[in-house]
């Protein structure tokens, strides 16, 4: 956020104190009560400790350490060679996964954080009754929202609300609590959260104002379902959707309204409307300007859409893609996180030219020559791939050039820094086949007729090529190019934007935690676990549908309230919402997360083992810093 991670050289030392006392070694160093009393009770210490509480955020968002626990091992994804610990499951997943080890540690480090800053917060110097509440809030929505992601993540594990430097000795002797303890102070933290939070946090926009918790508490109050009660907690998680959702415009958010030629979608995903999105209600900011100094990790930041690259370094450079040229589709050399046929065809309507704007915002499927030069089709080649023979000396023209600020460029885009990249020259059908002269590679959702395929001066994957008969993915043994197709897919770009490309390893736009439109569906949801309101469910489902069309389509999304049950809500939030890290709590609040399920809509997934994989592993690192791990228990791993 604006600011958040600036700091006074005075209080550097916070840093050096807070991150000794998150650590899972807990009885390393020896702070006593009186120091951090004596830093925390300056305003400015304060405030930098709650600013700390945000740092987590920068571990799970734009890395791979988020991605495993959010959003793998569901429905929507597979990998063979990329956090292929959390696709598959089996043996391969257990106590000693490293991004696991991360997520585990730096929720709890922000649980910590927050903790502190709750303790503390009385004995602030200065402060007025409102000032600290409004402060100390932040604490409880971080405390609120990390304890939502442990919960979810790793069932009843440890519940802290003191700060280790309190609890030194409990801590190394921690008892779980129950999932219905978390879900009390998750909500009761949310509550307080609702009621402090200012409505605007001015241009700090990383930093959590009311939205984000009414927003966060519906979540939570909905997520709560799963565990009983559901009438009295969908009710609850409706009444607060509703109030934000009545009164966006005084919340200061909204959804994006179509036009005649943009859906409100694409403008969700503009890069020019990034820093400043109306519909992000709580975001991870990055700092554009100076992400060296101001963002944690400054040259390991935005890298998501690396992890879900088709394979440009090989398969597509034998037609014009380039492994590093093209900082538009990042460096692929990190790539293997690839959709499953069910979020391709059965998700996304596998058509040419749907109503619903949602797959091309979501993915990449035209893959351009990003040589720096023409490249010419070669006889090898065609034979290879059994192209037509008169594609034989064909040229694919070059688009890569270098974007400059300030120029607008082919379909309106623009850039904030110079950047070399594709689709910048040469965005021309002079063949007037309907395909832009400089594609190398084309991955639609769709099916095309074999003629099709061999006669288009490119390589053309579809589903028929990427997947099996059975929905599972073709590996190199299933047959003729299958060693090529398994590697070629469209590639997740929702956090690629160009405009805030920095190079072909970090992109450096804000990526949204909680949007208005998922709040949308969390209403939707809500209605129908209360009282199976489907009219209310349709209104709210519909609202986020029609703006997924240009204004002109929009008739076209729209579903009758007969059509909207829990089944059409999940799938829904899947067109939504995918590869946002929502998807693993949405398949456990929907009773999704079993074998049946994913064999049926994941088939590469057969290591899923039915009470046992519904929580994570508990890392072995926490384990042996702990004095009772054979009592605390690894979660069956």
């Amino acid at each position: 956020m604006k600011n958040i991670m600036k700091f006074k050289r005075t209080w550097s030392s916070v840093l050096v104190v807070l991150m000794v006392m998150t650590s899972c070694n807990l009885d390393e160093v020896n702070y006593t009560i009186n120091d951090t009393e004596l830093v925390y009770s300056d305003p400015e210490g304060y405030e930098a400790l709650i600013n700390f509480g945000y740092n987590s955020l920068y571990f799970m968002y734009g890395k791979l350490d988020g991605i495993g626990n959010q959003e793998l091992g569901t429905d929507l994804w597979w990998s063979l060679n990329r956090l292929q610990h959390f696709a598959q499951y089996g043996d391969i997943l257990g106590t000693d996964q490293g991004q696991n080890a991360v997520f585990f540690q730096g929720m709890y480090a922000a649980v910590n954080y927050a903790n502190l800053a709750i303790y503390y917060a009385d004995q602030v110097d200065d402060y007025t009754e409102e000032q600290k509440n409004k402060k100390v809030a932040e604490a409880y929505f971080i405390r609120g929202w990390s304890n939502l992601q442990i919960v979810e993540q790793y069932g009843g594990v440890v519940l802290r609300t003191l700060p280790s430097v309190v609890s030194q000795e409990s801590d190394n002797f921690p008892e779980r609590s129950s999932e219905e303890e978390f879900y009390d102070l998750i909500i009761s933290d949310l509550e307080f959260a609702v009621e402090y939070l200012p409505i605007d946090q001015g241009p700090e926009t990383g930093r959590a104002s009311r939205k984000a918790a009414l927003g966060m508490l519906t979540k939570a109050y909905l997520q709560r379902t799963r565990l009983g009660d559901e009438a009295t907690y969908a009710t609850k998680a409706l009444a607060t959707a509703k109030e934000l959702i009545d009164n966006q415009a005084a919340y200061g958010c909204g959804l994006w309204t179509s036009t005649a030629t943009e859906s409100g979608y694409e403008q969700l995903w503009a890069g020019l409307n990034n820093k400043n999105n109306k519909e992000f209600l709580f975001s991870q900011y990055i700092d554009a300007n100076d992400e060296t100094l101001n963002n944690p990790e400054g040259a390991n930041r935005g890298r998501t859409r690396q992890y879900y690259e088709a394979d440009l370094k090989n398969v597509g450079a034998e037609w014009g893609t380039t492994e590093k040229n093209c900082a538009w589709y990042g460096r692929a050399n990190s790539n293997g996180i690839k959709p499953t046929k069910y979020l391709l065809t059965e998700v996304f309507t596998p058509e040419k030219d749907p109503a619903d704007t949602r797959f091309e915002n979501t993915f990449f499927t035209e893959y351009y020559n990003s040589r720096w030069s023409d490249f010419t089709i070669s006889e090898g080649l065609v034979n290879t791939y059994n192209k037509n023979q008169n594609l034989i000396g064909h040229v694919i023209k070059n688009t890569a050039a270098t974007y400059e600020p300030g120029e607008v460029y082919y379909d309106g885009r623009t850039v904030n820094r110079r950047v070399n990249a594709s689709g910048n020259v040469n965005m021309v059908d002079d063949n007037n086949d309907g395909y832009l002269d400089g594609i190398s590679v084309f991955t639609p959702n769709y099916p095309m007729t074999a003629a099709e395929k061999r006669d288009l001066p490119f390589l053309v994957v579809t589903p028929d090529e990427m997947f099996q008969p059975n929905g599972q993915w073709v590996d190199e043994s299933y047959g003729t190019l299958s060693d090529k197709y398994m590697r070629m897919y469209p590639s997740f770009n929702k956090f690629s934007s160009l405009h805030w490309i920095y190079n072909n390893q970090r992109w450096l736009g804000d990526i949204p935690i909680l949007r208005l439109g998922d709040v949308y569906l969390l209403a939707a949801e809500a209605a129908l676990r209360a009282n199976n309101d489907q009219a209310t469910a349709a209104m709210y489902v519909n609202a986020v549908r029609e703006r997924a069309a240009i204004s002109s389509r929009a008739s076209e999304m729209t579903v009758s309230a007969g059509e909207v049950d829990l089944d059409f809500i999940l799938a829904e939030r899947a067109r939504e919402l995918t590869g946002e890290q929502v998807r693993w709590e949405d398949l456990k609040r929907f009773g999704k997360l079993n074998n049946t399920y994913l064999n049926q809509t994941n088939p590469d997934i057969t290591g899923f083992v039915d009470g046992k994989h519904e929580v994570r592993p508990i890392p072995q690192a926490f384990l042996d810093a702990i004095g009772n791990a054979d009592t605390f228990g690894s979660n069956g791993y």
